[in-house]
């Protein structure tokens, strides 16, 4: 039977060699690892870069790195609590980051220093974070006098960075006059961030009196100014209108506190109108509130109210994080799972369990 040809293999030809690395030393540098005390120096001197880092640390689960950060967080203490806390939020698609960038502006133009920490949505799904403030904010961001920082809100509650509180610390050391924290949406998160602010500052979008109506009741009760955004070109007579029905309704809301009479401004990131005004109001709450002592009052109930939180959530991550507890803890919910215990009963167990190994009387 004949044969067919002998099949060769093919003949392989050398690829293009892959160029080495441009610089050999690149993966043998690492950055040095400063002390607390030359972070908070570096804070001190206003170095952004710096500031970041420590932030980053902050915001970081690994001991070493929470242990530092708190010796930094304690060495800038006594070099905070100067600045103007502003907090803003707004219903999505309100113009929060136009907004922020044509405020800050105004605020440097007038010879401050400006903070931004914008808590960042993050996907339950992904467990990532759009993180996008600083390509929205790009004149600010740009600036020497202004810091950016956009941090993934994570599970805490209602999208609050759970370490914002300490990251206002370190910006107040670096010198920034001005903080502002812009917060995810309208939500939970508010009443958070109402805890770490002076001053709240609800942006909402032209559209009358009936918008009120969507957003929570506590949260236009925790206003102290109502600004109507994009007021310009067909929708400035839209918000003139909106203006005055979101005044006639805040007369129906009890008075604060601090004794400010809140009330409703319009104004346009993109023509700059009613920036100025807005900026008036803070200044005169601020001047108003110190010279009353509320202002010393309000932060001290903030500083207790951070305390009980903070022991929640240390208590709330060892309980997790306890051996004992996540081994017990899959068997108990596949009991709850199964009609065979109750969800008290459940967690009462694993209390006990937690409780009992610190010898806490349970």
């Amino acid at each position: 039977m004949p044969h067919g040809p002998k099949k060769t293999k093919p003949e392989v030809k050398p690829g293009v060699p892959q160029p080495g690395n441009l610089n050999p030393q690149l993966q043998r540098r690492q950055r040095p690892q400063l002390t607390a005390e030359q972070y908070v120096a570096g804070i001190r001197r206003g170095d952004r870069v710096i500031l970041g880092q420590a932030i980053t640390l902050i915001e970081s689960r690994r001991a070493e790195h929470q242990a530092l950060a708190q010796r930094i967080t304690e060495g800038c203490l006594p070099h905070c609590g100067q600045s103007v806390r502003i907090g803003i939020t707004g219903t999505p698609g309100v113009g929060k980051s136009s907004f922020i960038e044509a405020f800050g502006l105004h605020l440097l133009g007038q010879g401050h220093r400006l903070a931004v920490l914008a808590i960042d949505p993050t996907s339950q799904v992904s467990h990532g974070s759009i993180l996008g403030d600083k390509t929205r904010m790009e004149k600010l961001a740009a600036s020497e006098q202004s810091f950016i920082r956009p941090s993934p809100a994570g599970e805490s509650l209602g999208g609050v960075a759970r370490k914002t509180r300490e990251a206002i610390i370190l910006c107040e050391a670096a010198g920034f006059d001005i903080i502002i924290i812009e917060t995810v949406g309208v939500g939970q998160s508010e009443t958070a961030v109402h805890s770490m602010t002076d001053f709240f500052l609800l942006l909402l979008l032209p559209g009358g009196g009936d918008e009120l109506q969507g957003i929570k009741r506590g949260i236009v009760e925790m206003a102290d100014l109502i600004a109507v955004n994009k007021a310009d070109g067909e929708r400035l007579a839209l918000a003139k209108q909106s203006m005055q029905e979101y005044r006639n309704a805040l007369h129906l809301f009890p008075p604060k506190d601090s004794g400010w009479t809140p009330t409703v401004e319009i104004c346009s990131a993109t023509t700059g109108m009613g920036i100025p005004e807005i900026w008036q109001h803070i200044f005169s709450f601020r001047k108003m509130a110190s010279a009353s002592g509320y202002m010393d009052q309000h932060r001290r109930q903030q500083a207790r109210y951070w305390l009980y939180e903070t022991i929640d959530n240390q208590l709330r991550a060892a309980f997790f994080q306890d051996q004992a507890v996540r081994e017990k803890l899959k068997s108990i919910e596949a009991a709850i799972l199964a009609g065979q215990k109750t969800s008290f009963q459940g967690a009462e167990e694993l209390l006990a369990l937690f409780l009992k190994k610190r010898d806490f009387p349970g």
